[in-house]
């Protein structure tokens, strides 16, 4: 695709007034970091590569699973066995060639954790284990980093924007994590392939309104239980 196309690509958001072409100039200039190209990861790489954001690193160390399919919708049947970087980087060219993606085939931990999310201005965490959620928030925010939070288990989800322009984070919220073996997963108790759709879509446009300097919602967790089709927010 040619420079000169990308108002045909882009226009159905450019024609947005809060976007426009400036704000179009905003996302595709933008570098974003999602951990985990999971259930959450998916759609949230999805939306971000198709809204043209300029580098797009995404973090993972496990494999493509068949289970993991009915949820990961980045990855197919023909990708089992790939690492999820690997599968993610395919989709993003396939979808769309102008993302720069990066992929980081390792776990975030104490030993890189700073290296890594110190190269990206915003941080969207779909990670599945508390210990990486907090080591996660805790670099963040030691390095002043933007973090689009997320979880889902079963029919229920989670979704707060953090240290975002001095506002609270994980730690206001709930100051300890649990521990793993204390907690349920998706691995134990399932969750409907939907739900990550659902709250990752949330996090990618909270995401895409950061980088737009349009205003999102601080210091406020949002619940969403899609079995009674419920939505709250509590401020902390």
């Amino acid at each position: 695709m040619k420079k000169e196309d990308h108002f045909s690509r882009y226009s159905r958001q450019i024609f947005i007034e809060e976007i426009g072409l400036e704000g179009q100039k905003k996302i595709m200039s933008s570098r974003v970091l999602v951990v985990g190209a999971g259930g959450l990861g998916s759609p949230i790489i999805q939306y971000l590569a198709a809204a043209g954001v300029g580098t797009l690193g995404v973090a993972d160390f496990d494999h493509v699973e068949l289970h993991n399919l009915n949820r990961q919708i980045i990855h197919t049947e023909n990708r089992v066995g790939l690492s999820k970087v690997k599968s993610a980087e395919t989709f993003v060219k396939e979808l769309n060639h102008q993302v720069k993606l990066i992929g980081i085939a390792e776990k975030i931990n104490r030993n890189n954790a700073e290296e890594i999310i110190s190269q990206y201005d915003i941080i969207v965490d779909g990670s599945d284990n508390f210990s990486t959620r907090y080591l996660v928030n805790d670099t963040c925010v030691k390095l002043k980093k933007t973090l689009i939070y997320g979880s889902i288990l079963g029919f229920s989800g989670q979704v707060a924007v953090f240290n975002h322009k001095g506002s609270k984070n994980l730690r206001d919220l709930f100051p300890e994590p649990p521990s793993d073996e204390d907690m349920p997963d998706c691995d134990s108790l399932g969750v409907l392939g939907a739900l990550p759709g659902i709250i990752g879509s949330m996090m990618a446009l909270q995401t895409l309104k950061i980088i737009t300097d349009l205003s999102v919602s601080l210091d406020q967790l949002t619940l969403v239980d899609t079995l009674d089709w419920r939505f709250q927010t509590i401020d902390f």
